[in-house]
């Protein structure tokens, strides 16, 4: 009995939401199915059924197994066809009198089953078929077999229904992007080839000189990877970010910490890639729809990237580029414990288009993209000798792209620096401070006054022949009343080229004259800007209306320090007066005294 018990035990340890699971041995990179964290030997289990691999642990929160309800599926419906089957051969007559909805409401119920995902809808016409009214027509009278079948029949009815009830809420938003995936493999279908002598008829090409067929190869792959491009962005804005805030149901503020400024982006490289598509429709050849030849495209190069256009690029290319971690690390953490997040995920990978575009790998293509221009554009140039005006053209524009991506570089550097700074303040005691040898006191707020310029590792000598390393941060100060003599220190660098960084930093943050306004606003702005886009920004807000109070104090100690000055410059004045009336004074009782001495003389 014991025994029983145990083995009753056991099977029932093994099934866990119709799946089927057997102890695995894995090798350590093997992910988990349910939460994507690597799996340890001692605690894999598979399900032979659907194979899935998963942690113990995570058993509860794997989704029913598919096929196993597919299986069911086809048993009950097994079941039903026998038992109509055997109610045909017992009872013809109730049969007749009765609906042939009894067990399946119509023949197209019956193909709805068996059909395509897409026939589901037609099952909800199932629920006009009330199981009451299909028990309800059998009596006491009735053979006692007839009512067990009808009754079995009935359950399966429901249990089918339920079944597939559920399985339409987790394909519900998957006809949102269906037809968004339909359109973007119609629209590439241009574009299908790998390259521009592909693309033409060969007798077209062979009237084409070899410098020529490099050029247009090189034009065809911009515009090819621009439309790429712009199907990864409609992916992200159609199927990612829709679906998330409609039927993940996340909150809007987390959906835009994980999509920063899609919109504008969007807009940009649509715009963008409809130039390059009339160019290339304007430039067929008559009576072709696959031949051309693009002789000048440097006007629209220098269009997008520089001006307005430039700018726009500028900042919505920086705050992507710097969100770019934050947003896979917050998409991480919602993949581990939102269920309905790995649903989404699982059932978007199904799909060809989508199994190379996941979440992540969206996110990395958009942030390199701006760094591939420059490539294509200097192949275009090389290849374009022949016609100096729109070798100047592509130089112009080669030129704004390069200064585009440094300034992006620059802005995504400053960015990060502000953030370490928010985090090395946060990370510091607000009741601790130093006492300086000047005999001010430096508070953790001190840091937000300040500008990070380098971090690192360096070596200090305390005492003679005794070293201890220190992480050293390189601030640019923003203070403005620095009159003690300077501090200093011994320290050693690890490497040559680490000690020569040092240096040249260091001299270069002497050599800057940046004013403290022009840095504090600066600064500002790079909050501003990671506050406005973060849904949690009353924390940077604290921070920004702390640095304000800290400018205003500043502010209020130079102004007294301005009115002390004042008042010593005039009593200098007043002392000076009352110096020369001395003087004069002084003068006057001189020439007094020697008129006395000649009249007394005379006498």
């Amino acid at each position: 009995m014991r025994e029983r018990e145990r083995e009753a035990r056991e099977r029932e340890a093994r099934y866990s939401n119709g799946h089927l699971f057997n102890s695995l041995t894995v090798s350590g990179t093997t992910l988990c199915s349910a939460c994507n964290k690597s799996i340890t030997a001692k605690e894999a289990l598979s399900c032979p059924t659907c194979n899935v691999t998963i942690h113990n642990r995570c058993r509860d929160t794997l989704p029913n197994c598919v096929k196993m309800k597919q299986k069911q599926q086809k048993l009950a419906l097994m079941r039903n066809n026998s038992a109509y089957q055997n109610v045909t051969l017992r009872n013809k007559a109730h049969l007749k009198e009765r609906p042939n909805s009894a067990i399946y409401p119509s023949d197209s119920l019956r193909q709805s089953l068996l059909g395509s995902r897409r026939g589901r809808s037609s099952l909800l016409l199932s629920k006009s078929v009330s199981t009451n009214n299909i028990a309800g027509t059998l009596n006491d009278d009735s053979p006692l077999g007839l009512r067990r079948i009808l009754s079995q029949s009935t359950d399966s009815l429901n249990f089918r229904s339920r079944t597939m009830s559920m399985e339409s809420l987790n394909d519900e938003g998957e006809g949102y992007f269906t037809s968004l995936l339909e359109d973007l493999e119609d629209e590439g279908q241009e574009f299908e080839a790998d390259s521009w002598s592909m693309a033409v008829d060969s007798t077209y090409l062979q009237t084409h000189r070899k410098d020529v067929i490099k050029r247009q190869d090189v034009i065809y792959e911009l515009i090819q990877t621009e439309l790429h491009h712009v199907r990864t962005l409609r992916i992200m804005d159609g199927v990612f970010r829709r679906n998330m805030l409609e039927e993940v149901q996340l909150e809007p503020g987390v959906v835009h910490v994980l999509f920063p400024c899609l919109e504008r982006l969007l807009t940009l490289h649509m715009h963008f890639l409809t130039q390059l598509l009339s160019r290339r429709a304007h430039s067929l050849q008559p009576e072709s729809t696959n031949n051309f030849t693009i002789t000048q495209i440097s006007d629209l190069l220098i269009q997008q990237f520089s001006g307005q256009c430039a700018d726009e690029m500028l900042k919505t290319y920086s705050e992507f580029c710097s969100r770019h971690m934050k947003a896979v690390k917050l998409y991480k953490e919602l993949l581990a414990r939102d269920k309905r997040l790995q649903l989404f995920i699982r059932r978007v990978s199904r799909r060809p288009l989508l199994r190379r575009h996941g979440f992540q790998e969206c996110i990395l293509l958009v942030t390199q993209r701006i760094t591939k221009y420059p490539v294509l554009v200097q192949r275009i140039y090389d290849n374009t000798k022949d016609n100096p005006e729109e070798a100047a053209g592509l130089s112009q524009s080669l030129s704004c792209m390069r200064e585009l991506l440094c300034s992006v570089d620059q802005q995504v550097l400053e960015l990060e620096r502000t953030q370490r700074l928010q985090e090395i303040r946060s990370r510091v005691d607000p009741r601790a401070e130093a006492k300086l040898r000047s005999g001010a006191l430096f508070r953790p707020a001190e840091l937000l006054r300040r500008q990070l310029i380098h971090e690192g590792t360096l070596n200090v000598l305390f005492v003679k022949n005794i070293c201890a390393q220190i992480t050293i941060f390189l601030f640019f100060s923003f203070s403005l009343s620095e009159s003690s003599p300077p501090e200093m220190y011994e320290l050693y660098a690890s490497s040559k080229d680490d000690r020569n960084t040092w240096i040249r930093l260091i001299q270069q943050t002497i050599k800057s004259s940046v004013s403290p306004a022009t840095a504090g606003a600066r600064t500002v702005r790079s909050l501003s800007r990671d506050g406005a886009s973060d849904f949690g920004s009353l924390g940077e807000l604290a921070l920004l209306q702390r640095q304000h109070s800290l400018l205003q104090e500043e502010l209020v100690r130079l102004r007294g320090a301005e009115g002390k000055l004042r008042h010593s410059e005039r009593a200098k004045a007043q002392l000076e007066k009352q110096l020369r009336d001395l003087k004069t004074n002084s003068a006057t009782l001189g020439d007094g005294a020697g008129n006395a001495g000649s009249q007394v003389s005379s006498f």
